[in-house]
C-alpha cells in the first residue's frame, strides 16, 4: 500500500510537540530582551530557521521506513566514532569542550546526532542477538557502549555524555536483558559517582571531619579498600564455585564486585577531576556555600520560578532574564524564564505535554510489532524523560547543573533537530505498527 502522507503523522504527539516549539521560540525571544526594553540577540530568528528545518526532518523520517536503517546500522556507527574522534582531535571549543564541528558561524554538536545513531545500532545489535548467551550479550553491548561514551568524555562533554546512559540501560531492560545485569552497571555508576564527591562534600557541605569519609583522600587506604573488596569478592566466587546451592555467596560477589569496580573508577576520576568541577555537582544541596560562584545559578533560578506565583508575570515581563541574572537562560535555563513569566500555571501546563509525549511514545513501543522498532522507541523515550527530568530538576535546585537543554524549547539547533528526527521516527513506527 502507498504510503500516503496525512495517515503517518500521530496528530496528538505533533501537535503536542509543535506547542512546546512555540513556546520555546516564545520564551527565547523573551531572554533576548534586556532591562530597557531593547532586543539584543536574534536567536529567536535562528530557533525558527531551526524549527522550519526540524519539522522538514521530522516529515522526511516519518516518510522513511525505519526498518530500512537496521541494515545500515552498522555502517552508520562506524560513522559516528569516526566523527566522534575527529570531533576530539579538530573539534571547536565550545562552553569549555571540543565537541562541535563546523564553518563560521555554522556549527552542529555530531554527539547530539550520535543519539540517533546509538539507538538504532543498539536496537539492531539487540534484536539480532535476541537468542544469545545473555551475558555475552549483554558485555558485548557494553562495549559498543563505551566507545562513543569514551569519546564524547575526552572532549570533554559529560552532560551529553550522560545521557547516553539511560538510552543503554532502558534499552537493555526492554530487550530482556536480566535486570540484575542492568542493575550492576547502575550500581557501579552510583557508587562511583557518590565515592567521588563524597570527599568533596564533606569538606564543602557538611564541613565535619569523618574519618571513613576521609580515608578515601588517602591513596593507601584507598588502595587498601580496594584490594579488601576484591578479596572479598574473589572469596564469593570460590564459594559459589565450590559450595553449591549457597546463594549468597552469588549477591556477596556481586555487590563487592560493584564496590571494587566503584572505588578503581572514582579513585581514577577523583585525580582527572578538580575539586571545584566536582563543587559544581553537589553544590545545589546548599547554594548558600558559593552564592556568587557554583551558587549563583541554582539561586537566580529559584528566584526566577519562584518569584512567577501562579499565573506568572506575564509574558515579557519577568525580570530574571531581562536584567541577565540567569546564565545560559535560553538554553539551561529556558523553563525557569517560562516559570517567572507563566507562573506554575504554565509549568504545569509543559509537564501535561510532555506527559503526553511520553504516554503517545510509551503506546507506540506496546503496539510495534518489530522488536527494533520497539527498541528504538525506547531508547527515544529514554532520551526525552531523561532530559525533561534532569534539566527540570536542575532549575529546580534538585539536580546537579549538567548543562542539558529541555528538548523542543531550549535554543540550539542540533538539539531540536535531533529531537525531531526522534518524533519523525516514533510515527514511522507507529504507521507501520501492523508489518512484520
Amino acid at each position: 500500500m502507498k504510503t500516503k502522507f496525512w495517515d503517518v503523522p500521530d496528530y496528538i504527539l505533533f501537535t503536542s510537540v509543535f506547542i512546546l516549539i512555540i513556546l520555546g521560540i516564545a520564551f527565547i525571544y523573551s531572554s533576548g530582551i534586556n532591562s530597557q526594553g531593547i532586543l539584543v540577540t536574534n536567536e529567536y530568528i535562528k530557533q525558527i530557521i531551526w524549527a522550519l528545518l526540524g519539522i522538514v526532518l521530522m516529515i522526511l523520517s516519518s516518510l522513511y521506513d525505519y526498518s530500512k536503517f537496521e541494515r545500515y546500522a552498522q555502517n552508520l556507527y562506524i560513522g559516528l566514532l569516526i566523527v566522534l574522534l575527529y570531533t576530539c582531535l579538530f573539534g571547536r571549543y565550545v562552553n569549555g569542550a571540543r565537541s562541535w564541528l563546523g564553518i563560521g558561524d555554522f556549527g552542529i554538536q555530531p554527539s547530539e546526532f550520535g543519539k540517533i545513531i546509538f539507538i538504532i545500532f543498539l536496537a539492531h545489535y539487540l534484536s539480532e542477538t535476541k537468542n544469545e548467551n545473555q551475558l555475552r550479550r549483554f558485555i558485548t553491548a557494553i562495549a559498543f557502549f563505551i566507545l562513543p561514551i569514551g569519546l564524547i568524555l575526552i572532549q570533554p562533554d559529560l552532560g551529553t555524555a550522560s545521557v547516553y546512559i539511560p538510552i543503554f540501560l532502558v534499552m537493555c531492560f526492554m530487550a530482556g536483558i536480566p535486570i540484575r545485569y542492568v542493575i550492576f552497571i547502575l550500581g557501579i555508576g552510583t557508587c562511583t559517582i557518590f565515592l567521588t564527591i563524597l570527599p568533596v562534600w564533606n569538606n564543602v557541605i557538611a564541613k565535619k571531619s569523618f574519618a571513613v569519609i576521609g580515608a578515601l583522600t588517602i591513596p593507601k587506604l584507598r588502595l587498601l579498600l580496594i584490594i579488601t573488596s576484591l578479596l572479598i569478592t574473589i572469596i564469593g566466587i570460590i564459594g559459589l564455585r565450590y559450595l553449591h546451592g549457597k546463594k549468597y555467596f552469588y549477591w556477596i560477589s556481586y555487590f563487592f564486585l560493584i564496590m571494587t569496580i566503584s572505588f578503581i573508577f572514582s579513585f581514577a576520576a577523583g585525580n582527572v577531576l578538580k575539586d571545584y568541577q566536582i563543587k559544581r555537582l553537589i553544590v545545589y544541596m546548599d547554594p548558600a556555600i558559593d552564592p556568587l560562584g557554583s551558587g549563583w545559578n541554582i539561586i537566580q533560578s529559584k528566584i526566577a520560578i519562584g518569584s512567577g506565583g501562579i499565573f506568572g508575570r506575564t509574558f515579557l515581563h519577568g525580570t530574571q532574564s531581562h536584567y541577565r541574572f540567569l546564565p545560559q537562560q535560553s538554553t539551561d535555563f529556558i523553563f525557569s524564564i517560562l516559570s517567572e513569566e507563566l507562573g506554575f500555571a504554565g509549568g504545569l501546563f509543559v509537564f501535561i505535554l510532555y506527559a503526553i509525549i511520553f504516554q503517545r511514545t510509551i503506546k507506540i513501543i506496546r503496539n510495534s510489532s518489530s522488536r527494533f522498532g520497539c527498541y528504538i522507541a525506547s531508547g527515544i523515550l529514554a532520551m526525552f524523560a531523561f532530559h525533561f527530568f534532569i534539566n527540570v530538576g536542575m532549575v529546580m535546585g534538585i539536580m546537579p547543573i549538567t548543562g542539558i537543554p529541555l528538548l523542543f524549547l531550549s535554543y540550539g539547533g542540533s538539539s531540536l533537530w535531533t529531537a525531531m528526527i526522534c518524533i519523525g521516527m516514533l510515527m514511522s513506527i507507529n504507521y507501520r505498527k501492523y508489518n512484520k
